[in-house]
């Protein structure tokens, strides 16, 4: 079978009726081209299906066009949202986004600063974990290439990134149980390696003590963001005698874990027991009854990374640290304890 002849730039300038230079300068956004062969050069490359060579662009002028992005065993859902974000800000851009998954950024550092390397990027997103790694920063910094850092809660000030404030966000959740009466809450812990474990446990902490409610040692247990370690942290706290009247989990993996484990109990949701999440992933959306969470605002977080990042390779400031807003979102997964 004979595969058809891929369009060169000739043939659009051909079809356009103008050099192969107009069609270059057309194609890189240079300017002293006017609106009119710009039309023409464009409406030429549809119809040939001409797409430029980003590898041969990047020869040029001693770039790749390829950002990184770094991330660490998180959800599934997290990691769409990651990159749903950086990909719609890249939209119309010449710059192409290769995803970068890594098993352990503290344990694997010099093998990840070889793979950013290798890969010839021209700047890198920094999500969880790898977004609070002063050693990682410091060898980006020394090779000199760009980075930003998607929901940092450590080392803030070092270059551009974006965040929310975890500590505020787990404290208002913890609060809504408070306010439906839960007294006896279970808390399921996220990767210890992520800097955000950490803050959300504070928060909630802190909202327990204000409303001088004590969260024992027996009722905190640890997972890794994933649905299995959720499923048997949640067993593990609905053995308990007395078991909680709630959970809250520190992503929405483990809650949907903790509802069925509630299930194989025999447990209702949210009338023998009420569960929080946190993310606002898809998952907390469609599992029954759907999750009251804390939306992190995941996809704006990696746009506005992602335009940072951009600003630094066209020559901008370094951006600083921005924070966004988080939401709690009540759905029908939590309710009041009942009574006794």
């Amino acid at each position: 079978m004979t595969r058809p002849k891929r369009a060169t730039i000739v043939d659009v300038a051909r079809m356009a009726e103008v050099s192969a230079k107009t069609v270059s300068r057309v194609v890189n956004n240079e300017p002293h081209v006017t609106e009119a062969v710009k039309t023409r050069v464009h409406e030429a490359m549809r119809a040939l299906r001409y797409h430029p060579n980003v590898a041969a662009q990047g020869l040029v002028r001693s770039r790749s066009y390829l950002i990184g992005l770094v991330y660490e065993k998180p959800s599934p859902s997290y990691v769409v949202e990651l990159q749903k974000g950086a990909l719609e800000r890249l939209h119309g851009e010449r710059f192409r986004l290769v995803v970068l998954p890594v098993e352990s950024v503290t344990e694997r550092e010099d093998e990840i600063i070889a793979l950013l390397r290798s890969a010839a990027l021209d700047a890198v997103l920094l999500a969880p974990p790898a977004s609070d790694h002063a050693g990682l920063m410091a060898e980006l910094r020394e090779v000199g290439m760009p980075f930003a850092r998607i929901s940092p809660t450590r080392l803030l000030g070092q270059g551009a990134s974006v965040a929310m404030d975890d500590v505020a966000a787990a404290q208002e959740a913890a609060e809504h149980l408070v306010k439906l009466g839960h007294k006896r809450i279970g808390v399921i812990k996220g990767d210890p390696s992520h800097a955000a474990t950490d803050a959300r446990l504070v928060g909630t902490m802190q909202a327990l003590a204000k409303a001088g409610i004590m969260l024992h040692p027996e009722l905190i247990e640890s997972g890794q963001f994933t649905f299995d370690s959720g499923l048997a942290a949640a067993r593990r706290l609905l053995a308990l005698d007395p078991r909680p009247t709630a959970i809250l989990a520190q992503n929405d993996d483990m809650a949907a874990a903790a509802i069925t484990a509630a299930r194989e109990c025999g447990l209702h949701v949210p009338e023998d027991l009420s569960v929080v999440g946190f993310d606002d992933s898809d998952i907390s959306r469609v599992v029954w009854p759907p999750l009251t969470t804390i939306r992190q605002p995941v996809e704006d977080m990696a746009y506005r990374a992602m335009d940072m990042l951009l600003g630094a390779l066209k020559g901008e400031p370094e951006g600083g640290d921005v924070q966004l807003a988080h939401e709690l979102l009540i759905r029908r997964s939590t309710a009041p304890p009942k009574a006794g």
